[in-house]
């Protein structure tokens, strides 16, 4: 939980994302060692999503999460997006992170840099995502779970196919080992999605500090609010307040890239027609009174 006398939205980091909100919290832990980048362009309707957990001792996590997210950004402005496949982006991505992870090891003196990430890749309506570690993202059409990714851990590898909800997995001491993870001594194995963007479709991207607390109907429903900040607040709130004063750090994404819908639609012209409709009545009131 934030400091005695801190409030907790001053706790919250939140950076600008159109269509949707991000942020992160330190909860109860002495560093931030969660970062992520939330990178656009309008003219190619083109979003980049990151996000990474960092670990290791000495402060190599957060070094570690700073180095995905400022690969990321660096291969954003390279452009190379715009003509590359999306999987072939994300997977050079997690690649070229790993080696700068790598290289920023070599500075270290105690501990490794580590991490997580996942990423989502936005182009158009042809969406690419990928992830190494237990770093989540989560797609949902309206409220519907459509899917979301695999922790590589070996407490999920064991519970593979068995009930169990994420709640009991994040207790598990075995879900902290991680059986794939960005700077280690060999190269990652990066698993990918991908897909066609319909209207109506939302993503939500986090670390375990987040899944651990909010199970993906909580998720699905705090990211189907109209008001995304507020909804990002809340949801950060809330996973801080069930992990309690030890609570892991947090970081969370809500994204919706495409197109609103139909109910979207509708929602903005009867809004539109309601303001036109005021408009309106306030000319009549005004020439009913002048004459």
């Amino acid at each position: 939980m934030p400091r005695q006398g801190e409030a907790v939205d001053d706790a919250i980091d939140f950076q600008a994302l159109p269509q949707g909100a991000a942020g992160r919290a330190r909860g109860g832990r002495a560093t931030q060692q969660d970062d992520l980048a939330c990178l656009h362009d309008a003219g190619e309707r083109a979003y980049l999503l990151v996000l990474a957990d960092g670990m290791g001792g000495e402060g190599a996590g957060e070094l570690a999460s700073d180095g995905v997210v400022n690969v990321a950004r660096r291969l954003w402005e390279t452009r190379d997006w715009r003509t590359r496949p999306g999987p072939l982006v994300l997977e050079a991505l997690c690649q070229e992170a790993h080696a700068e992870l790598r290289r920023r090891g070599e500075s270290v003196a105690e501990g490794a840099p580590r991490s997580t990430v996942v990423a989502l890749l936005v182009r158009g309506r042809q969406v690419a995502w990928a992830h190494v570690g237990d770093s989540r993202l989560y797609r949902f059409q309206g409220r519907r779970l459509l899917g979301r990714t695999e922790d590589h851990s070996v407490a999920a590898l064991r519970r593979r196919g068995a009930a169990s909800d994420d709640a009991a997995l994040a207790a598990d001491p075995d879900q902290h080992q991680l059986l794939r993870g960005l700077g280690g001594a060999d190269a990652p194995v990066v698993e990918h999605g991908c897909g066609v963007l319909d209207a109506g479709q939302r993503f939500v991207l986090c670390s375990d500090g987040v899944w651990a607390h909010l199970d993906a109907e909580e998720l699905g429903a705090l990211s189907a609010r109209p008001y995304q900040e507020a909804a990002l607040r809340d949801a950060l709130r809330l996973a801080l307040t069930r992990g309690g004063q030890e609570s892991d750090n947090a970081a969370l994404i809500f994204a919706r890239p495409g197109p609103q819908g139909w109910s979207g639609r509708w929602t903005h012209a009867v809004g539109s027609a309601v303001r036109k409709a005021a408009a309106l009545g306030r000319r009549g009131t005004q020439a009913g009174a002048a004459g």
